[in-house]
């Protein structure tokens, strides 16, 4: 069994490009998709649906709270929170990626 390796530049530039990720387009799509998750919360309290899982955000969260304001400042907290982690962790991924 025989490997064929190529000395193209051009392949070995892809390669190693598509192994790198994009920070601040992963950490922006974590942040909407953190916010959507706090906003679906607020409205799960509202209509008294998973009052559990409202109660437990409640608790994990700084600024959550069951009602207008509250849900707001829980969207803002976990947006800020979720882009943050996420950046960093695909920072230090592209650098593990070299």
């Amino acid at each position: 069994m025989s490997t064929t390796t190529t000395s193209n530049p051009r392949t070995v530039e892809a390669t190693a490009e598509s192994m790198h990720l994009d920070a601040l387009a992963l950490a922006g799509a974590a942040a909407v998709v953190s916010a959507a998750a706090m906003l679906l919360l607020g409205v799960f309290d509202a209509t008294g649906v998973h009052e559990g899982v409202v109660a437990m955000m409640e608790q994990w969260h700084l600024f959550f709270e069951p009602t207008v304001v509250g849900t707001v400042a829980g969207i803002a907290e976990a947006a800020v929170v979720s882009f943050v982690l996420v950046y960093h962790f695909a920072w230090l991924s592209n650098i593990f990626a070299r």
